[in-house]
């Protein structure tokens, strides 16, 4: 499949009560089209891109900080470069794609869960399912859906009574943070042709609002937990993927966004990476003057801060002293800014 033809995928969308299939016919464009790349943006992520291709080990994975965070580096990574218009095989850096997707179908063991295994096991489970699913919805290759399907499989056997997933790749306890992952996951395993049982969503959706705070109009890590930046990122988002577009704690979730961040002042918030990676694709499905402002804000945060090293672009931890390092900056960083280019169908409304 050409890049150009990218946008001609058949979308299946999450709509409340029910999973549906959408026509076939091309991904709508979105009215969030009027925010395009510019020439300065877009050469920044094309150094991005060329930085994280040049950090890629043999093996085809990303490697920073923990081993245990591998899985999940590589998986983020491979997220920039689809959104950027690359695929196993096809586009600039093809061979980089399809080296990174193998590294992770290799990592695969055959319970469907991924080496190395660690405490907060589920964080990088999610984001490689993700990944996976993304590439296998534009590649269609035969040798992968069955890994796919046993990476969702895990998915949703730890899913616990309340709805969400924890750390462990059992059911037991359940964050918000943990479960975003698990239910974007099952979205893109469904965008994919995957089964994907609708009580599962429907558990996701309930835990999911059980975690808003009227108060604030923000969403906590837990029940009664206080609302934060990050949280109601991963949260909104979840619904929306969900189908749940329209629902007031959507609405307010993105007021709180847009107040707690203060994005055109350059100031940061706790977990600012792994939060913008929420944040971003939430306020582009908003659409309209909320992601125009949203991506103007971020253009004015991110490409300022952004290192240079000739031809090379790459982002370290100067707005998130948590994150792992530049590769995990870098890939989300450049994920966000290429999302106007509406190469991920994940990110279509």
């Amino acid at each position: 499949m050409r890049n150009a033809a990218m946008m001609l995928l058949v979308v299946t969308l999450f709509v409340p009560g029910q999973l549906m299939a959408g026509p076939a016919a091309s991904v709508p464009v979105p009215q969030q089209d009027t925010v395009v790349v510019d020439e300065k943006t877009a050469a920044v992520i094309r150094g991005a891109i060329k930085y994280l291709a040049s950090k890629q080990k043999p093996n085809g994975s990303w490697e920073e900080g923990k081993a245990e965070w591998t899985t999940a580096v590589t998986a983020y990574t491979l997220m920039a470069f689809m959104a950027s218009g690359n695929l196993p095989g096809e586009g600039e850096h093809g061979k980089v794609v399809s080296a990174g997707m193998q590294f992770l179908l290799d990592s695969m063991q055959a319970d469907g869960t991924f080496l190395p295994r660690h405490g907060q096991y589920m964080y990088g489970h999610g984001v490689a399912t993700i990944a996976l699913a993304e590439l296998y919805g534009q590649t269609r290759s035969p040798s992968m859906r069955p890994k796919l399907e046993k990476a969702v499989k895990v998915i949703l056997g730890s899913q616990n009574h309340q709805g969400g997933w924890r750390y462990h790749a059992r059911p037991n306890d359940a964050d918000i943070s943990v479960t975003v992952l698990q239910v974007v996951a099952l979205r893109a395993a469904k965008n994919a042709g995957l089964d994907v049982p609708q009580e599962s969503v429907d558990k996701a959706i309930k835990y999911v609002q059980s975690c808003y705070e009227e108060r604030t109009g923000g969403f906590c890590y837990q029940p009664g937990k206080g609302a934060g930046f990050a949280r109601t990122a991963a949260a909104i988002y979840s619904l929306q993927v969900c189908g749940q577009y329209d629902d007031r704690t959507v609405k307010t979730g993105s007021q709180y966004l847009l107040k707690e961040n203060k994005p055109g002042r350059g100031k940061g918030s706790e977990w600012f990476t792994y939060g913008h990676f929420y944040a971003a694709p939430a306020q582009y499905m908003i659409g309209g003057d909320t992601w125009k402002q949203w991506y103007k804000d971020m253009q004015e945060i991110l490409i300022p801060r952004s290192k240079r090293a000739g031809d090379l672009v790459f982002w370290d931890t100067e707005l998130d002293r948590r994150a792992v390092g530049p590769l995990y900056c870098t890939a989300v960083y450049a994920t966000i800014l290429a999302m106007p280019y509406h190469y991920i169908p994940l990110y279509q409304r």
